[in-house]
């Protein structure tokens, strides 16, 4: 086999394993978790929240302008915190994944718009994405360079012209 030949082996046999092969998911053990979030015509700050299968996540919801509501689509938890007040919703992150986080009281034009992300776990997708652009960097170096042009050396060990 030529090297180019092993080399697509290769990185075909690690993009699959990227692709295919299941990651080990580590976390760490569940612990309570409080996030502050302030709500204001139209955002959530912080509108990405990240935590650990099995945490115990308490969001304190502090209107700045508005009512607003803030509720969590996969868990079902919901909370409405009037004009300069906080309110908090508490519940258990049990499932993996992401999860949009919303408000569910109309708060103006663009209420529409006015959502966030809730991770549970790592982001698989992001790291498998992450292999396989490594991956087809390798392959760039691998292959984009043009191969070495062979010599033939004559019977008296010099190369030929």
């Amino acid at each position: 086999m030529t090297f180019r030949r092993i080399g697509w082996f290769l990185l075909l046999a690690c993009g699959l394993a990227a692709v295919l092969v299941p990651l080990p998911l580590r976390s760490a053990a569940p612990r309570a978790r409080t996030f502050r979030v302030e709500a204001g015509q139209f955002a959530f700050s912080p509108s990405r929240i990240d935590v650990n299968p099995g945490d115990t996540v308490t969001i304190e919801l502090v209107s700045k302008d508005v009512v607003h509501g803030l509720y969590v689509d996969a868990y079902g938890a919901s909370v409405v915190a009037d004009p300069g007040q906080t309110a908090a919703v508490t519940f258990v992150a049990d499932r993996r994944g992401s999860f949009r986080f919303r408000c569910d009281v109309s708060c103006g034009a663009l209420h529409p718009f006015m959502i966030g992300k809730l991770n549970v776990g790592p982001d698989v997708p992001l790291v498998r994405a992450i292999g396989l652009a490594l991956l087809a960097v390798a392959g760039l170096f691998l292959f984009a360079l043009p191969p070495r042009p062979t010599q033939t050396v004559d019977g008296g060990g010099t190369p030929a012209p």
